[in-house]
């Protein structure tokens, strides 16, 4: 079993890491292009928009920049389950952990923002 990763800049490099894999392997069909585009764009985003969070100016631009990492986790989502569903992979059930893994950053987005706009008011 993998050792669970809670630095979460290390854990969205992973996840990242794992996103590109995905696309590496999607079908070079026209469906299948076009997917791994928005699966690219939308599942490396929040990797960048985590550390433009970190370097954040104000509390407000720090919940901005996590809401937008976490709206790019939830088109993600989606991406992973219509890739999954279609099938564009040879092996759609080798998405399962990534799509927990998605599930899990997504809440802790959530709890974050949450957390901020607490100590924000």
């Amino acid at each position: 079993m993998k050792k669970q990763i809670y630095n979460l800049e290390e854990r969205l490099l992973e996840y990242s890491v794992r996103i590109i894999k995905v696309v590496e392997q999607l079908s070079n069909s026209k469906a299948g292009n076009h997917v791994a585009g928005q699966l690219l764009r939308s599942g490396t985003s929040p990797y960048p928009n985590h550390g433009e969070a970190q370097a954040a100016e104000s509390p407000r631009d720090f919940i901005h920049k996590l809401r937008i990492s976490l709206k790019e986790l939830r088109e993600t989502e989606r991406w992973l389950k219509l890739i999954k569903r279609v099938p564009l992979i040879k092996k759609p059930e080798l998405l399962d952990s990534l799509l927990q893994e998605t599930e899990e950053l997504i809440k802790i987005f959530v709890t974050s923002i949450k957390t901020a706009g607490k100590k924000k008011n």
